[in-house]
């Protein structure tokens, strides 16, 4: 008679916490294996250093600051839909002359229909989420390449602006429209109740402590708000990777990281507090970072769209919807360059024949030199708005150096040819 035994199962344990290597090989391997993510954040530092130099400290002043924000703020929109695009493997050359088209559009439902400017910024929205639709239809289901798709999209809605136009400029337009890009949040001014009275309060503008105008304290109170938000989001991030037994940096160098990003933040606050306060253009800007931050990370659209650039037939055999997904990221990139193409619009008061031109340019490279992976599957959103920053820097650095455009041209055509060399000997080595 056999003894059957019984083993009762013990609960699983818990993975142990890998320990954190903080030798000088371990520290030297941390950060090569975080290149991607930080190098482009060193190289932003470095190039305000630089032209902080050679300008002889024109390059951080409050105007400068602020313009690079007014100056870009286009990219730093139309670069969201972008980032989307190339992780999941595509490419849109017609940016641009979408841009152009929807902002002609909008201008003339403004000045020849006597349109709302909020009405007419609706309807031009709904038109870019068609033009995405129209795209990512011959994309996604139809199976043609979105090089030739998006190359004819460059010429058709160029021609279509042009024909819109008629080939002269309309303007210009309300001033409630113009503040999308032109305008300023306002300084907030009221009173605080008082058990012994009423006391009035003043939350901007003050004077700067060195002289030289006025700061905006809503701008500075922004800033702290920014960085509060990162470093609780990098918490939260890190907690989860300690709960699932990875690897993270040393306490000190998480540490140094935020409050390195807390004193960027609020040195930045301070010079832009020091002009008029936070541009418009700026705040919508880092309200779209954050939708799509918590998009790409938290959300299963996000995971999906990653895992279709990684692997689109492994996607396909997990149960994901690759063409739907392909066909999503054209609509949102269709309605995010109908946006920037307001903001161009706004910001010249007037709808230009030649608006738009070279913009795909400048907005793909934004994204390849923040990170993104030409191979697809790979870029984050902090990264297409640094690299967009980066792109910001080097022509407001450029202008004021008075550097002639031809080398300009240049200089932005080799920091490209860097970051996609970059890219192709990384995925070679790995």
């Amino acid at each position: 008679m056999s003894v059957q035994e019984t083993v009762t199962p013990t609960p699983a344990e818990t993975p142990p916490i890998p320990a954190a290597d903080l030798s000088l090989r371990g520290l030297v391997r941390l950060a090569l294996g975080n290149v991607r993510q930080f190098g482009m954040l060193a190289a932003l530092v470095l190039g305000l250093v630089f032209f902080q130099f050679t300008t002889n400290g024109v390059m951080l002043t409050s105007l400068n600051v602020t313009n690079i924000f007014l100056q870009n703020g286009y990219i730093m929109v139309m670069v969201l839909g972008m980032l989307l695009v190339i992780v999941i493997g595509h490419i849109d050359l017609s940016v641009g002359s979408v841009a152009a088209f929807t902002g002609a559009v909008a201008a003339v439902l403004m000045t020849s229909f006597n349109l709302d400017p909020v009405l007419a910024v609706i309807l031009t929205l709904g038109l870019g989420a068609v033009i995405g639709m129209w795209q990512g239809f011959w994309i996604a289901f139809l199976g043609v390449p979105s090089f030739i798709v998006t190359l004819a999209g460059m010429l058709l809605f160029r021609g279509l602006t042009l024909w819109m136009l008629g080939g002269q400029p309309v303007g210009p337009f309300d001033e409630s429209f113009r503040a999308i890009a032109a305008g300023f949040v306002p300084e907030l001014i009221g009173t605080i109740p008082d058990p012994f009275g009423p006391r009035e309060i003043v939350l901007g503008p003050v004077p700067l402590p060195f002289g030289g105008g006025a700061m905006h304290l809503s701008t500075l109170l922004l800033g702290a708000l920014l960085s509060v938000a990162v470093a609780v989001m990098g918490l939260r991030s890190r907690r989860e990777q300690l709960r699932y037994g990875f690897t993270v940096s040393p306490t000190s160098l998480f540490v140094l990281r935020n409050v390195l990003i807390t004193v960027g933040v609020m040195f930045l606050a301070y010079r832009i507090a020091g002009y008029n306060g936070l541009p418009m253009v700026a705040l919508i800007a880092f309200i779209l970072v954050g939708i799509y931050m918590f998009v790409t990370m938290r959300t299963v659209i996000g995971r999906r769209i990653y895992a279709v650039g990684g692997n689109a037939k492994a996607a396909m055999l997990s149960g994901v919807n690759s063409r739907l997904m392909v066909f999503l990221t054209f609509v949102n990139m269709g309605v995010l360059a109908s946006l920037g193409g307001m903001i161009i619009a706004a910001r010249l008061n007037s709808a230009t024949p030649k608006a738009g031109t070279g913009f795909e340019l400048d907005v793909i490279a934004a994204t390849f030199v923040g990170g993104a992976s030409m191979y697809g599957g790979v870029g984050t959103v902090a990264g297409a708005v640094i690299g967009a920053l980066f792109f910001g820097v080097l022509n407001i650095g450029m202008g004021v150096m008075s550097i002639p455009i031809d080398y300009q041209f240049a200089i932005k055509a080799l920091v490209l040819l860097a970051a996609v060399f970059f890219d192709v000997t990384s995925k070679k080595d790995s």
